[in-house]
């Protein structure tokens, strides 16, 4: 290998490793803005609503309980003592069919925009009221208090107007707050007037709910079905259980759950966490993460598929560089390190162009815009370095479909890797194609004259 080969590969890793400087440096831009458009999301939730769940309804049946107590007197008789305890019956619906319409709006606050739902949504639920509330011994020593419908809800700003109960087919009003920590946040409702007499109780309950992020339900009834619908088409379904049957498209999703008290086992669950002393207790925390739903974020935004185009940059100056070295290699041209260096930094301003434009116009436009600018850019200049513009329009045209390729690249959610592999394995073999016939042991040597 002569010294002019070894001296032209040097120079290229060594303007490759230089030109990797500015593309951190916007790489760190990227997260930087990103950061910035996360804090207004954060500031827009903050008054529109967090991401909310809802969990219930639950039945909570207060009681005051009379213990008896054998204890040892002072003169060694045995006495009976009696103290009150008390405490509260958890009682899930026997069946729980949950309906929502989520639609979709976005909020702007200066450049970033933030993506809120409002939900409108109707509860039914049944449930089989035992006897004694399920109380099968020493039931004499039980005194219950007024029952309450306890419904969770995880932001209780998000709250609209619309928020109706009716029990058996009578209205009742709901009151702010649980009076339970079971269930945390929410809204409860007490039932004056119902028996402890053994009864189904039907309950149906209109609840309109705004809020970011996403949107899931806490399966409680023994039976469970959720059904919902949006006009968000990018949906993530998030949570212990994914939906048995869904439809998305271009105008939006529906989406349907069915659980049973089998694979949920939330009975157990509350049971443990009622009995538990803190409020975090293992069982508490097994009641309240059986939720599922859907999210409502962007599965890829701009400032992600920015940042996953900067992982690319090595690439692309590399083959960009390749590119000009075959020139050099199969038409014995000579190409000299500052127009490397141009060339390369053109490659950058791309990504720089990428992350302003796509900012205002939508990634898809600014994608368009900065790599027809970079295109035509380098193909301009590669047509006057390269002395044709055939060359020239050549070279342009071969990073106009590289530049295609990253776009479905980073367009795939699933099948990125497989993507980029291929291509940086075909772009291996066109070169090794097109080089095979080359001496590189003679490379950069004036040819032989024949005698």
């Amino acid at each position: 290998m002569t010294r002019s080969l070894l001296f032209k590969i040097g120079t290229l890793i060594f303007l490759t490793l230089v030109l990797m400087v500015p593309m951190l440096r916007i790489g760190e831009l990227i997260r930087e803005r990103q950061t910035a458009r996360d804090e207004v999301v954060r500031d827009i939730a903050r008054s529109a609503g967090y991401a909310q769940t809802i969990t219930g309804p639950v039945l909570v049946v207060p009681y005051k309980r009379t213990v008896r107590e054998w204890t040892d007197g002072r003169d060694g008789m045995k006495r009976e003592v009696t103290r009150i305890v008390s405490g509260e019956r958890y009682l899930l619906p026997s069946a729980l069919d949950f309906s929502g319409k989520l639609g979709t709006e976005e909020r702007q606050r200066g450049i970033y925009h933030a993506r809120i739902y409002n939900a409108d949504t109707v509860l039914n639920a049944v449930f089989a009221v035992p006897a004694g509330y399920g109380v099968t011994e020493n039931l004499a020593d039980y005194v219950f208090d007024t029952p309450v419908v306890e419904l969770g809800i995880s932001d209780i700003r998000g709250i609209g107007n619309a928020l109706k109960l009716s029990i058996n087919g009578t209205r009742l009003d709901f009151a702010p707050g649980t009076t339970t920590a079971v269930l945390g946040d929410g809204v409860h409702a007490k039932l004056s007037d119902f028996q402890t007499a053994p009864q189904p109780l039907t309950l149906s309950i209109a609840l309109r709910l705004q809020g970011t992020g996403s949107f899931q339900v806490t399966p409680v009834g023994r039976e469970t079905r959720v059904s919902l619908s949006s006009d968000w088409p990018h949906p993530r379904f998030v949570g212990e259980f994914l939906p048995f049957q869904r439809s998305i498209d271009a105008k939006g999703f529906t989406a349907a759950w069915q659980t049973s008290f089998f694979s949920t086992n939330l009975e157990s669950a509350l049971a443990r966490c009622a009995s538990a002393t803190a409020d975090d207790a293992p069982a508490c925390v097994e009641f309240r993460g059986r939720h599922f739903g859907v999210s409502f974020v962007d599965p890829v935004d701009q400032y992600l598929k920015s940042d996953r185009a900067t992982k690319y940059a090595f690439l692309f100056v590399a083959l960009t560089f390749a590119g000009f070295f075959l020139f050099e290699v199969l038409r014995r041209f000579s190409v000299h390190p500052v127009q490397y260096g141009l060339v390369g930094l053109a490659l950058a301003m791309f990504f720089l162009l990428l992350l302003s434009l796509s900012e205002h116009l939508g990634f898809a436009l600014a994608y368009l815009i900065s790599a027809s600018a970079c295109v035509g850019l380098i193909g301009y200049y590669v047509c006057h370095v390269l002395g044709k513009w055939l060359h020239g329009a050549a070279f342009g045209g071969a990073l106009g479909v590289l530049y295609t390729l990253l776009y479905g690249i980073l367009g795939s959610e699933d099948y990125a890797l497989l993507m980029g592999s291929l291509l940086v394995f075909a772009l291996l073999a066109l070169v090794m194609v097109l080089t095979r016939k080359v001496n590189w042991s003679r490379f950069g040597q004036a040819p032989e004259q024949s005698q």
